[in-house]
Formats: structure tokens, sequence, C-alpha cells
């Protein structure tokens, strides 16, 4: 009965009057918060895309926001474009809205970065931010279990106290669903086809469904009251539903090729300045580095760190101070933020590949019990210092990562020359054309038709017609 209620009144909402909205005015605090952190908010994501295509966006999102109630929204929200391999798109209460390039790859038309865009400034309309940050005030793990969870993200939480769990993730599932009802509102209004929210949140749980699949995963849904956020299918479903009762399913804004012009050339995947994940290797052009993870295990690839998460334990690898023994104190200062000293035996020394090495594993009570913190650590050259932190459980040591640390190498000019970007070509049907045949020129190893269906929402069988545009994935050159 409670959710009927909450859908009932999500519908109501949908059809306020602009002119009706009570108007929302940014806190002076928050704004100040977000211009003093942006800069370094997408640095450490990647960098902010400029040009044309940031214009595009910024120009969308301007033109939903028009509707959210928010005072002055030309003036206080900016949309920016991020160089991030992540599919995401997040806001901050100060007004900044944020969407990635990735993201926007798996958009097919202008209407569903609309909607994208407008849930995100759904979240600064409603205050969502501050109303989660005072309910998870009351909530909060041991301080090493939200040290390890703000630098391994959340799966670091198999080996530290999970903070409570059901309340706060129905709170954000609800914050999640109004934020849907507001920016499939907004974009009706800004004058689009509401079909774009479901469309977006059904590409989305194709991906989704596609990367468990690359990574080996058995593609088992998580039931809802187990994720933070709801399940995209089940989102996708509620914004069908909502989109019909308007009666402008169909009707509006798509902007298909203005779109499509937009998304030519751009980044998927990760940019080579920043390194590259291709299966187990991570590697870095620039850098002349590169290592393989265990079987099983995942990357997630940062501006300032690599990411290492499988069964056994997590990893970071980054750049430490120009000496081995400083980096090693670095790493564990920088492991618990400075909140407490981590005591660890003296490092091993070896040579590794050439390199001068050193590795030490320290074990530390932590909320849930005993892990192990390792570190090792590379003398890459004179002024340069590697290392990989690694967590695993008590008595684990660095057994789970013992070919990783072997695995650090230089690469050689002509392997760093071969590293290419992903790019988005936008293909226009020829007469002979199947899936199959488009497909084959995906770039990719594996899981090349599969890639192709998802990215452009089709089946095995799709019939394509002459002049129709599908996207593809194709090699490109790299930028400068």
């Amino acid at each position: 009965m409670r959710r009927t209620i909450l859908l009932l009144a999500a519908a109501a909402l949908a059809f306020t009057p602009a002119a009706a909205q009570r108007l929302h005015y940014l806190d002076p605090q928050d704004v100040a918060e977000a211009q003093r952190d942006n800069a370094a908010m997408v640095q450490e994501l990647g960098g902010a895309e400029g040009g044309p295509r940031a214009t595009y966006v910024d120009f969308v999102g301007h033109r939903v926001a028009a509707y959210s109630g928010i005072a002055s929204p030309a003036k206080e929200l900016h949309f920016v474009t991020l160089n991030s391999a992540v599919e995401n798109a997040f806001s901050v209460p100060g007004g900044y809205v944020y969407v990635t390039r990735q993201l926007m790859a798996l958009m097919d038309d202008e209407s569903e970065l609309a909607f994208a865009l407008g849930h995100e400034v759904g979240h600064v309309a409603a205050n969502h931010a501050h109303i989660r940050e005072q309910y998870a005030e009351q909530n909060t793990a041991g301080v090493f279990g939200q040290i390890l969870g703000a630098i391994f993200g959340p799966g670091a939480a198999d080996m530290i106290q999970a903070r409570s769990a059901l309340d706060i993730l129905s709170f954000s599932r609800e914050q999640e669903y109004e934020a849907d009802t507001l920016g499939l509102r907004y974009m009706i209004q800004a004058g689009y086809d509401p079909a774009g929210a479901a469309e977006v949140l059904a590409a989305l749980s194709r991906q989704s469904a596609l990367q468990s699949r690359v990574e080996g995963r058995t593609n088992r849904r998580i039931p809802e009251w187990a994720s933070t956020h709801p399940l995209s299918e089940n989102r996708m479903e509620r914004a069908l539903s909502e989109a019909q009762a308007t009666g402008r399913l169909g009707k509006g804004i798509r902007n298909r090729d203005t779109f499509l012009n937009e998304i030519e050339g751009l980044y998927v995947d990760d940019d080579p300045a920043q390194g590259v994940i291709e299966g187990a290797n991570f590697t870095h052009p620039d850098l002349k580095i590169q290592f393989t993870v265990p079987q099983g295990y995942l990357m997630s690839n940062g501006a300032d760190a690599v990411t290492i998460s499988g069964s056994a334990g997590k990893a970071q690898f980054r750049q430490g101070p120009p000496n081995l023994d400083q980096a090693i104190s670095f790493a564990y200062r920088l492991l618990t933020r400075d909140q407490f000293q981590i005591r660890y035996p003296a490092p091993q020394r070896l040579t590794i590949n050439g390199m001068a090495a050193a590795i030490t594993t320290a074990r530390v009570n932590t909320d849930s019990g005993l892990i192990d913190a390792s570190v090792a650590a590379y003398q890459w050259d004179p002024r340069r210092v590697y290392y990989f932190v690694m967590l695993a459980p008590g008595g684990y040591g660095v057994s789970p990562f013992q070919s990783m640390i072997r695995s650090l190498r230089r690469i050689t000019p002509a392997e760093a020359a071969a590293i290419r970007p992903r790019v988005i070509h936008v293909e226009t049907v020829r007469p002979g054309d199947t899936v199959q045949s488009l497909a084959s020129r995906m770039a990719y190893r594996d899981f090349k038709l599969e890639r192709f269906l998802s990215l452009n929402g089709l089946t095995a069988n799709a019939a394509l017609a002459s002049g129709q545009k599908v996207k593809l994935i194709v090699y490109g050159m790299r930028r400068g």
C-alpha cells in the first residue's frame, strides 16, 4: 500500500506546473564547497572534456533544469562531462552535475541524455544529499572500516564492518525513484519524449548483463533489497509505466542525429593517457608500465590509482615517494588517512624484473576481524617508486597477489606505440550489411556480436535497413 501511495504521489508530481513549484535555493555553503572541490574532483575522475561536446551537454542540462524549481538554474547549475571509463552520472548539492563519456556512449539520442541529467538535477532539487547525510550519521561503521571503504570502495565491506543495512538501502532506493520521477517530469516539460527515460535505463541493464558475461560472473540478479540503488530493470519498468501514464510516450524531441553527431569519436573504455585495462593486464603506454592481476580479479582505473579486487582480497597500485622505505610508510599512512599508525615488520629486500623492491605485511585488528595489510614497493628509477598496497584476510599475507607482485615490468616502445584508444564511430548501414558483419568490426577480442547488439539495443536476428545509423566501437587515434 505504501508503494502505491508513493507512485500515485509521484505521478501527480509529474504534472505540477513549473510556475506553481516552490523555488529551491541552493545553500551558499554548499555552493562554495562545490566550487572549491570541483577542480580536485574532476582531476580525480579523469579530467573534464571540453569543446563542442561539453557545450552540448551543458545546453541539454540547462534545458531540463529550467523546469526543476531551482532558483536561477542558468547561474547555479553547472554540467561537467568527465573523461571517465565508468558508466556514471552524479551530482553534488552545490549545483554541479557530472556525466561520464562512458555513460554517454551507451545512449542513443538526446532524450536519454536529458533524462540522465534531469535525474541528477532532481537529486539537487530534492535536497537528497543532506537528507541522506543526516540519516547516515546515525549508522556509522568503525573508523578503520570507514577508511578502507573510502579508499577501496563499497566492496571492501567483505573485510570490514558493513554499515547497518536494510534501512539505509531502502532509504536510498526511494531517493533514486523520486529522482527518476523528477527527471521524467523535467524532460517532458522541456519537450522531450519520455521514452528516453526507460531506454537509457534499459541500456544500463544490458551493459550490466554483458559485463557479467565478459568478466565470467554468473548473470545472477541481485535482489533489490540487497542493493544500494534500485536495479536498472526495476527502474526501467517503473519509468516506462510513468511515461505511459503521461499520455506523451512517443511524442516529443529525440534529436537522434544531433546526439550521434556529438558522440562521433568519443573515447570508450580507458584513455591511454591514463593507462589501459585489457583482460588481466594493466598497461600505461606513457609510463611504460605493465602488470597482470591474478585470474578472477578485476581492475578499475582511476586518475591516481588502479584498484584491484577479487574473492581473496583487494589492492591498489599507485606512485609513492621516491624512496622504498618512504613509499612503504606513505602507503600505510594513506591507508589509514593518518587516523592511526600501523606497525609493520622490516621489509624484505629483493629484485623483481631488474628493479630493487621491498615487501612487508602488517596484521591489523579491524572491526570485523584480522586482515593482512601488505605493501610491495619498486624502485622504478632514481626518482620514482611505484607500489601495491594489498588487503587480505588474516593469515593470507601476500599469497593471493604473488603473481601480480612478480609481474610488474617495463614495456618496450613498440608495445607502447601499439596501444590505441577505442572510440565511437557512427556507421550508416549499407545494402548487404548485417548485425554479424558490422559486429565483426568491433575493436574487441571477444564478445564482438554481444557488444554490438548491447550498444545498439538490437537482437541477433534484427534486420537492418539501408540508411539506418548504428554505433560501432573501433580503434581511433590518441589525442594530441
